[in-house]
């Protein structure tokens, strides 16, 4: 039996087939052989068959039996022997296979057939082996160090590196250049956030468990070498990536719809109808969810309250910052015992995401007030779509005028002592009461005059003392004074 080895010059695969070359040498010369020795044998017996002839012809009686006999011996000759065995030195009689003979036969063809299975053994290992190391050797090492590692690469991070005003309720995106292995470390946000990451084909993606936190700077950072981010097939970064964004604010529409729910506008706000606010609805309480609508408001239907006029109403924009917007939010800040400086800070938007999960409502009401300087001045107020008062005013002398506009109530006080000074230079100290101020030093109070409904005062809106009595529990913190005339 002879091994034979083949190398392959490019892939460097031996081949490895066994060969029964000897065997099948020798089985063919032993057909050949037991074919001649057999025809041999066959001669032979029929030369002894006829000596016995003869010699049973001279003796007379006895040769029709050795005849018989010499003709047995001769269909004996055609078994077939073992090649290279002859009958006899003299070739003189046949002879009968030995048991060697017939060993050495039955290895033969154990051993051709034992070299058929190598061969078909060695040529199933090169087709398995080469495949396999086709399919290894572009991903990861192979047993033997044969292959190479592929260079894990970040192709992007959303959201892209120096992007301003981001969706804080949006994802964070990595996208490589093929799949994370499990167990491979994360990319981190810093600050840190909470929250989990999911990889998904070549994309790692994080999800916030609150959203995150509005006008704030993030960094996302992508770590390499040994203990960074690797690949199924061992591949890692060369080098770290950094991405940077900064959040947006919450929505202005997102405060008009929670501010209208909570009755602290002049429309009310209800959301349409869908399984999928309904499902935000329920969890309404949760922080996240109130977020994730900050950042991404509800569809919804904001409805005017009849009674109020015309000039509230051109204020009214629920998608931008407006005067409206500004009053309700210092109404909020004041009853939940905030400062009065209409900042929509964390602290404020966590506060109205509370009261909108409690049902924590305006206790106050809606109030509107216009201070007309046509002749006869006057001073109107409209609270909760109803026009609930009405009284001659006096405005700010030409030198003092009162300012037109329109402009949130920001200061209070039940009685004060009103100091400042006269056109002429000189200082008062008066003693008001009912005192609302709406700008700077304007504000809404009792002043005894003789007469109501003229240009009289260094700025303010001044009413009978019973009037503003009145007028003064409606003029709440956040309440807008429109001047107009």
């Amino acid at each position: 039996m002879v091994i034979a080895r083949t190398e392959a010059a490019r892939t460097g695969i031996w081949v490895i087939g066994v060969f029964g070359v000897r065997g099948v040498g020798k089985q063919r010369a032993g057909k050949q052989a037991a074919t001649q020795q057999a025809a041999g044998q066959q001669a032979a017996g029929q030369q002894t068959a006829g000596q016995q002839t003869a010699g049973q012809q001279a003796a007379g009686q006895q040769a029709a039996g050795q005849q018989a006999a010499g003709q047995q011996t001769a269909g004996q000759g055609t078994k077939q022997l073992e090649p290279g065995g002859p009958s006899g030195p003299s070739g003189s009689g046949p002879q009968e296979p030995r048991a060697g003979a017939h060993r050495r036969r039955t290895k033969i063809i154990i051993l051709s057939a034992a070299a058929a299975a190598v061969l078909a053994a060695g040529v199933a290992y090169v087709v398995v082996h080469v495949g396999s190391t086709r399919a290894g050797a572009s991903t990861h090492k192979t047993s033997h160090g044969t292959g190479t590692v592929a260079a894990l690469r970040v192709l992007s991070v959303l959201p892209t590196s120096g992007t301003k005003r981001v969706d804080g309720g949006s994802p964070v995106m990595v996208q490589f250049s093929a799949p994370l292995a499990p167990g491979s470390p994360d990319p981190v946000i810093r600050p840190a956030v909470a929250g989990t990451w999911q990889d998904v084909g070549n994309d790692a993606t994080f999800t916030p468990t609150h959203p995150f936190r509005p006008g704030s700077r993030f960094t996302v950072e992508v770590p390499a070498g040994p203990g960074g981010v690797r690949t199924v097939g061992g591949g890692a970064l060369t080098t770290s990536v950094t991405a940077h964004f900064t959040t947006g604010g919450y929505t202005q529409l997102r405060l008009a719809q929670l501010l209208g729910q909570l009755g602290y506008l002049p429309v009310t706000w209800s959301p349409v109808q869908s399984p999928a606010l309904r499902s935000e609805q329920q969890d309404g309480s949760m922080a996240t969810s109130q977020a994730a609508m900050a950042y991404n408001p509800p569809a919804g239907r904001f409805t005017w309250k009849r009674g109020y006029p015309a000039t509230l109403a051109s204020m009214w924009s629920p998608s931008h910052a407006n005067l409206i917007l500004r009053g309700a939010v210092m109404a909020f800040e004041s009853q939940h015992h905030m400062t009065l400086n209409a900042d929509l800070n964390t602290k404020f938007w966590n506060a109205l995401f509370h009261a909108a999960a409690t049902g924590q409502r305006n206790a106050a009401g809606y109030t509107y007030a216009i201070a007309s300087k046509s002749l006869p001045e006057s001073l109107t107020i409209w609270h909760d779509g109803r026009q609930v008062f009405r009284s001659l005013a006096n405005t700010g002398i030409p030198v003092s005028p009162t300012v037109d506009g329109t402009f949130p109530v920001y200061l209070r006080f039940r009685f004060q002592i009103m100091r400042g000074v006269n056109p002429d230079g000189s200082s008062y100290a008066d003693p008001v009461s009912f005192v609302s101020y709406f700008n700077g030093g304007d504000a809404v109070h009792y002043f005894p005059r003789g007469s109501y409904g003229s240009q009289q005062s260094l700025g303010c809106v001044e009413l009978p003392y019973s009037a503003a009595e009145q007028a003064y529990p409606y003029l709440t913190y956040g309440s807008l004074v429109t001047v107009a005339g």
